[in-house]
């Protein structure tokens, strides 16, 4: 496996998902703006672990690793919890209801299943966290997981259940819809919202994909995981014995299976942050606001330059100095207005120049200092 590969696809599948972030921002979907989110700290997590490990399988940045270990549990919950709003909204339209309900109990739901499972998740996961962390070569830290059947309660369940439910919702979605194909238009045309009838596509097309895909990756993971047989949960002492081992494992130390299943499941993560950006990164709407960001990205640069110009210190000219400039004001040389006079006629003709000089000088004229407050 080249590692170069490892390195940069998290990073340009991370930028993927962020380029959408302004439209999802203006439509206000949980659930997308969870799946922008999740996407990309799940991508700049593997990226930063790529760079750090790559060639080897050393023990070092502990402690991002116990945070990265953490995220990867609350994303691996997490976006299935999101598909399953997502499906859950689209059931909700194909029936012809109210697509947002006002109040916290249609919100609710989904900031749970994006983000307090989630988090819930990642606080239980010590339960079966046998020890600290696992490094292995070219992938870096990933979570410790004592395989028994709390660990299926507690990690697989909460993952595999949402995604299961997405497929389901949007199985239930589309025979709906095809019964109402004639006023959904209308429907969608009467509400106000920003939902059009491609868009609506869009979204049941992505949420089928992403519901399947969780649902495979679970139980990829799941065989690769409970293959050797569930280990017997004796007690919390027994399981967390000698919890501060970090497991250190090259790809030549692990079978040729394992290595398939570990390279499988790290690059389902940029795979699923391409597949979001190719449903929701490339329509027309979207496409305008590409252009939209690029025009005043344009003019902030082009501003910017205006205003360095303008406080520039002195203007320059092809070879010497603007001709348009006003001329600079002139004194005599004082050697020269008195050098041939006498020792007396010098002291006067010093005393009028310094008295001319005074005079000359109108207070009013003189340089005013403000102090503007921040």
């Amino acid at each position: 496996m080249t590692n170069w590969a490892l390195e940069i696809a998290p990073f340009l599948a991370s930028s993927l998902v962020i380029a959408t972030l302004p439209h999802h921002w203006r439509v206000g979907n949980i659930a997308t703006l969870s799946i922008i989110a999740w996407l990309f700290v799940y991508n700049m997590m593997y990226g930063v672990n790529a760079v750090i490990w790559n060639g080897n399988d050393d023990i070092q940045a502990a402690t991002w690793c116990d945070l990265a270990t953490k995220l990867k549990i609350g994303a691996d919950v997490a976006l299935p919890g999101c598909c399953l709003c997502l499906a859950r909204r689209l059931l909700r339209i194909a029936k012809g209801k109210e697509m947002s309900p006002p109040g916290w109990r249609y919100l609710m739901p989904d900031i749970l299943l994006c983000w307090g499972i989630p988090v819930l998740i990642m606080a239980l996961h010590l339960v079966v966290q046998g020890h600290r962390f696992d490094i292995i070569e070219n992938i870096g830290c990933l979570p410790a997981v004592y395989i028994s059947w709390p660990s299926i309660l507690i990690l697989d369940l909460p993952a595999f259940l949402p995604a299961a439910g997405a497929l389901l919702c949007c199985g239930m979605a589309i025979p709906k819809l095809y019964q109402r194909r004639q006023s959904f238009r209308v429907f969608l045309e009467t509400t106000e919202s920003s939902l059009t009838p491609s868009r609506y596509m869009r979204l049941m097309g992505l949420t089928l994909l992403l519901g399947l895909w969780n649902t495979i990756l679970v139980a990829v993971s799941a065989v690769s995981a409970y293959i050797g047989g569930l280990q017997p949960y004796v007690s919390w002492p027994f399981v967390h014995a000698g919890f501060e081992f970090i497991g250190q494992f090259k790809n030549s130390d692990l079978s040729p299976s394992d290595v398939a299943f570990t390279y499988i499941l790290w690059w389902a993560v940029p795979l699923s942050s391409v597949i979001f950006f190719l449903f929701f990164g490339t329509g027309s709407q979207v496409l305008q606001d590409y252009k939209a960001m690029a025009g005043g990205l344009s003019r902030a640069v082009s501003l910017s330059r205006r205003k360095s110009q303008a406080l520039s210190p002195a203007r320059r000219w092809r070879g010497g100095v603007d001709p348009e400039a006003p001329p600079l004001p002139t004194r005599a040389d004082s050697a020269s207005t008195y050098s041939g006079a006498s020792g007396g006629s010098r002291k006067e003709l010093l005393g009028s120049t310094f008295a001319a000089d005074a005079g000359s000088v109108d207070r009013e004229q003189l340089p005013s200092f403000y102090h503007y407050a921040q």
